[in-house]
């Protein structure tokens, strides 16, 4: 076997010839070198006839036949530091070619670059003292995987959808039960029309009569004692206080959906485009996701009864909470949400591959056509 050694810091190579193969002389190639002035050249040799692939690691690049025999490899030479091999893995990772292997796939243009096949080398390889190296780029990798995460806007809406479900699920299990409490002492309070003021009300109030004031009926005729009312007063201040958050939550969710996804922001709301998403597993599963497998987004419980022999659902839980959808008569929602749902597709798509935001004309023009399917079936279907 004969090394050469470049005058680069980065790399070196060996070429190994086998002396009972037919050989053909390539042109030679200038490989990783410097200073310029002192340029030196290698020629690639290559055995006639035979597969070959390129493997490679962080560390080793290597051209082998289909016999597994070494035809070229190159090794590279930098700084073995935790950083540098951290870049290393994570141009791997993110599918992208090391310079020695784009310098091998130039050299031997017939081989087939197979970033998996040192997986199945048996015989790779291994320098004990890049094993630290290594550990440590690893944890380093992560590392900075983890950091990278927080740009990813699809993950970011999905954290704000989910915290939003747990908020508003909690807002409304403490709110029923402060309406039924002040309920059972303000008898005369109208739970349904005053529900948004009883919180607020008993929140600010020093004591139950003011509360009651404050709502405009007659005093209760059987008084909370003292804890008992300071612990109706806490409670409300918890409702009003899941409240904001859940506002605020919400505002955020418009913001962000609004500049990720426009064009779905504005055919379905911002709220229900990210929970589109958050269903999907990102935009860009959304945006490569049939019309009617988004049509049934959120119907987990339909499909599972579909499965058993129930009809199939016309539409999932977020189209579903569609104004165009709920508020239409019953023998038309399947025939809106199909058509909802296959813009919507449309829309997720020209966001994903940066087409221009949909603008309120194109909206407009959708929901006269939602208008024109109502109008051409005013009547239910006469069943057989």
């Amino acid at each position: 076997m004969k090394a050469h050694r470049t005058q680069d810091k980065t790399s070196y190579h060996h070429c190994r010839i086998n002396e009972n193969q037919t050989t053909l002389s390539l042109p030679t190639i200038q490989l990783f070198v410097w200073p310029p002035m002192n340029c030196r050249t290698v020629q690639a040799i290559m055995p006639i006839g035979g597969a070959m692939k390129i493997i490679f690691d962080w560390r080793l690049s290597r051209v082998v036949d289909d016999q597994d025999n070494i035809v070229d490899e190159i090794m590279w030479g930098g700084k073995m530091s935790p950083s540098g091999v951290a870049k290393r893995l994570l141009k791997i990772q993110q599918g992208r070619l090391l310079p020695e292997v784009m310098t091998l796939s130039e050299r031997f243009p017939e081989a087939q670059i197979d970033p998996l096949g040192v997986l199945s080398e048996p015989n790779w390889p291994r320098e004990e003292e890049s094993e630290e190296v290594f550990q440590r780029s690893t944890l380093l990798l992560a590392k900075m995987r983890v950091a990278d995460s927080s740009k990813d806007m699809d993950r970011r809406l999905d954290m704000l959808v989910s915290a939003t479900l747990e908020a508003r699920s909690t807002w409304t299990t403490s709110e029923s039960r402060c309406i039924e409490w002040a309920g059972l002492f303000i008898t005369e309070a109208d739970l349904d029309s005053q529900r948004h003021e009883i919180p607020l009300s008993i929140a600010s109030s020093e004591t139950i009569i003011e509360a009651s004031e404050k709502l405009g009926v007659s005093p209760p005729k059987h008084m909370p004692s003292d804890s008992e009312w300071s612990s109706m007063v806490s409670h409300a201040s918890s409702v009003k206080s899941s409240s904001i958050i859940l506002e605020q939550l919400e505002d955020s969710i418009r913001e962000i959906a609004t500049a990720h996804v426009p064009s779905l922001s504005a055919l379905l709301g911002p709220v229900s485009a990210a929970k589109m998403i958050s269903l999907a597993g990102g935009r860009k599963r959304l945006a490569r996701m049939p019309s009617g497998s988004l049509q049934v987004l959120g119907a987990h419980a339909a499909m599972s009864a579909h499965r058993r022999g129930a009809p199939p659902p016309k539409h999932g839980a977020v189209l579903f909470s569609m104004p165009q959808v709920n508020r239409s008569p019953r023998w038309v929602r399947g025939k809106i949400a199909r058509y909802l749902a296959g813009k919507a597709s449309i829309a997720v798509r020209v966001d994903h591959f940066d087409g221009g935001p949909w603008g309120k004309s194109q909206i407009d023009e959708i929901n006269s056509e939602i208008e024109a399917i109502k109008a051409k079936f005013p009547k239910p279907p006469k069943r057989n």
